[in-house]
């Protein structure tokens, strides 16, 4: 069981972990930054107990502890229990969730290893909104995609809005970073056996319900929140694939359109 300790002292050292998360929860290559994974709110929480990343603490208000005794019997790990006030002072905001757990990250193999027996896997291309990229990994865990390649200018999907708007998922879908030109990232991946399929708006693209994937592993791959796919991107894929729209709507929200994709061509029973 985690070990309840008592905390009343905002500058306690054994707090340090949780402290000024606005500049601490990013990657160990960026200014402040400790890289941690932080998870808040129960839920969350408890997946990322129940996930491969080694937690270090816990830090929430008695009521959390108590609420969250069935998951936190199975780990060896402090819970610092304080009030919300303090909680509020320590990582520099205040906290709805009642809860934080801090976790280091791990090492998944290199991305081609990593989605090696793979049937089906989500590429992003430039999907620098936190935001959206957790909502993309809810959606993968959700609808059958076996894991995520990050093409360059992707970002962190451990950062804690992602893990927050992800429902914690993104602790649960193994992901890898496939660094270098766009086109050169895709070829390895058709070297591996994959089918690329770009989503995108363009009218030269098939309608997504008339692609017929086959039984050999498909890449679908999607593009940042505004320009969408690069043209290299896009010149080296096998086909595109666009969600057809009423009038005068463009194109979907980068998750929503993975959500539709992953859900046709992807989601398990399919």
């Amino acid at each position: 069981m985690a070990e309840c300790i008592d905390v009343d002292d905002p500058t306690d050292r054994r707090l340090d972990d949780f402290r000024d998360l606005t500049s601490a929860d990013r990657r160990p290559d960026r200014p402040g930054g400790r890289g941690l994974v932080i998870a808040g709110g129960t839920v969350v929480v408890e997946r990322l107990l129940a996930s491969r990343y080694p937690v270090r603490a816990l830090l929430g208000v008695g009521s959390k502890y108590e609420l969250m005794a069935p998951a936190l019997s199975a780990v060896d790990v402090p819970y610092y229990r304080t009030s919300a006030e303090l909680m509020a002072t320590v990582v520099g905001f205040h906290l709805n969730r009642g809860v934080l757990a801090v976790a280091d990250r791990v090492a998944f193999p290199p991305a081609l290893e990593l989605v090696r027996d793979a049937p089906t896997i989500a590429v992003l291309e430039g999907v620098g909104d936190h935001e959206n990229l957790g909502s993309v990994f809810r959606n993968a865990a959700a609808l059958g995609v076996d894991a995520v390649v990050l093409l360059d200018g992707c970002a962190d999907p451990l950062y804690r809005r992602s893990v927050r708007v992800s429902m914690g998922n993104v602790l649960k879908v193994p992901f890898a970073p496939l660094t270098g030109p766009v086109d050169v990232a895709l070829e390895a991946l058709r070297d591996s056996g994959f089918r690329i399929a770009a989503l995108t708006p363009r009218p030269a693209a098939r309608p997504l319900l008339s692609f017929d994937r086959g039984d050999g592993p498909l890449a679908l791959l999607l593009g940042s929140e505004g320009p969408g796919l690069s043209e290299v991107a896009l010149a080296a894929s096998d086909v595109w694939l666009r969600i057809p729209m009423a009038a005068g709507v463009d194109s979907l929200n980068v998750a929503t359109a993975g959500a539709v994709a992953f859900a046709t061509l992807a989601a398990p029973g399919r």
